[in-house]
């Protein structure tokens, strides 16, 4: 009997031992789901950016305003007996 609760009381702590500082215990969990809510941050952030580009090229592709739009604002190009006013906005007023 005394050797039975000897064994138990070995496998009992071999267990917890595994459990706590083991290949798969309970610290080296933690860090797995830390990285796994940093990856699935960043994979948010890339389907975002995607999103943007998708439409971005469905814009580009399936009309001309868009392509008009760009090459006016960052080319100032006009159209013919146009006249190009760009709009400055008034300078903050500096602060006392």
């Amino acid at each position: 009997m005394r050797l039975l609760t000897i064994a138990l009381l070995a496998m009992l702590l071999w267990v917890h031992g595994e459990l706590w500082f083991g290949r798969f215990g309970v610290n080296r969990v933690t860090e797995l789901r830390e990285r796994l809510e940093t990856q699935e941050a960043r994979n948010a952030r890339a389907r975002e950016r995607n999103a943007r580009l998708a439409a971005e090229v469905r814009d580009l592709k399936d009309g001309l305003e868009m392509v008009e739009e760009r090459a006016r604002y960052e080319l100032g190009m006009v159209r013919p007996n146009e006249i190009y006013v760009h709009v400055m906005p008034p300078p903050a007023a500096p602060s006392p």
